[in-house]
C-alpha cells in the first residue's frame, strides 16, 4: 500500500494497492449484487438517451455481498490514520455504475450538504472495480474541503432541492480559473482507491468506452455527530431523529465501528 497526496492539505489522497485480487473479487460481487437487486433509494442519474448512470445507497444491511465488503476493516484503518481518529464507523455504502458510452458528467458538488452529520474527521472511499483512465476518473478540487458549503443542486435538472435558493454560495466556475483551483485526479487500477473529505468539491466525466463500476463507502471518525436537517437528506435515515439527539455521537447499530486504534484504546 502506498499513499499519494496530503489528506489534511488537499482533502484527498490516492491509496495504491489497498486491496488484493481476492478482495476485489469480493468488491465486484458487492456491486453486481446491488445492480441485480436495486433498493427503493436507487436512481438513474443520466437521461434516458445517454447510456446508464445508476446509483444506489445503504445496501449493506440488506445484501450479504455488500455487507461482506462494506464491513472490511482495512479502509476504515486508512481513514483512522488519515484523520487521526481513534475509532472509525461505517456511515453508508454507495454504488455508482456508468455503463459504456454514458456521457453524463457527475457535476461538481460537495457531499457534506446532503448529509445528516457534522464534524471534520471523515472520509469517503471511491473504489473502482474496473480500470479507470485518468481522463474518466474522479476529479477533486484540492483544498476545497476548507471552503464554505456551496448550494447543492440535482444532477439532471439543476434544482435547489435541499437548501433554498440563495441560502448558500453558488459553485464557482472551477474550470475557468485553473490558476486558483487545482484539480486532483488519478488513473486507477483495481485495488487502488481514492479517499476524500465529505466537504471537498468533486465530480467525474462520463464513462467513455469502458464500463465504470464503483463501490464508494463513507466513514465517520471521532468528532462526527448527528445533525438532523429540516429537509430529506441523501441518503435518508428515516426515524433516526427519534433515537439520536442533535450533537450526539453516531453510536447506533446503523453505524458500526469497523476499526479501533489499539494504541489509544489500551
Amino acid at each position: 500500500m502506498h499513499i499519494e497526496g496530503d489528506f489534511e492539505r488537499d482533502g484527498a489522497v490516492c491509496v495504491r494497492g489497498l486491496f488484493d485480487a481476492d478482495a476485489m473479487t469480493e468488491a465486484e460481487a458487492a456491486v453486481e449484487a446491488n445492480l441485480d437487486d436495486l433498493s427503493e433509494l436507487a436512481k438513474r442519474a443520466s437521461p434516458d438517451d445517454d447510456g446508464a448512470f445508476v446509483e444506489d445507497f445503504c445496501s449493506w444491511n440488506r445484501l450479504d455481498a455488500v455487507a461482506r465488503f462494506a464491513l472490511r476493516p482495512e479502509p476504515a484503518e486508512v481513514v483512522g490514520r488519515l484523520t487521526g481518529s481513534s475509532a472509525v464507523r461505517l456511515y453508508h455504502d454507495h454504488m455508482l455504475t456508468k455503463e459504456p458510452g454514458t456521457k453524463q458528467r457527475t457535476p461538481w458538488h460537495q457531499d457534506q450538504p446532503y448529509y445528516n452529520v457534522s464534524g471534520s474527521m471523515n472520509a469517503s472511499m471511491w473504489l473502482p472495480i474496473d480500470p479507470v483512465p485518468r481522463e474518466h476518473s474522479l476529479q477533486l478540487i484540492a483544498g476545497s474541503h476548507r471552503e464554505p458549503w456551496y448550494l447543492p443542486r440535482t444532477f439532471l435538472d439543476d434544482q435547489a432541492r435541499w437548501f433554498p435558493e440563495g441560502s448558500l454560495l453558488e459553485l464557482p466556475d472551477f474550470d475557468a480559473d485553473p490558476e486558483r483551483w487545482q484539480v486532483l485526479t488519478w488513473a486507477l487500477e483495481p485495488g487502488d482507491a481514492v479517499f476524500f473529505h465529505f466537504a471537498i468539491v468533486h465530480g467525474a466525466p462520463g464513462a467513455g468506452v469502458g464500463r465504470r463500476r464503483v463501490l464508494s463507502v463513507r466513514y465517520l471518525g471521532d468528532d462526527m455527530t448527528f445533525a438532523p436537517r429540516p429537509w430529506s437528506t441523501s441518503p435518508p435515515f428515516p426515524g433516526l431523529e427519534r433515537e439520536l439527539d442533535a450533537g450526539d455521537p453516531m453510536a447506533h447499530p446503523l453505524f458500526p465501528v469497523l476499526w479501533r486504534n489499539d494504541a489509544t484504546s489500551a
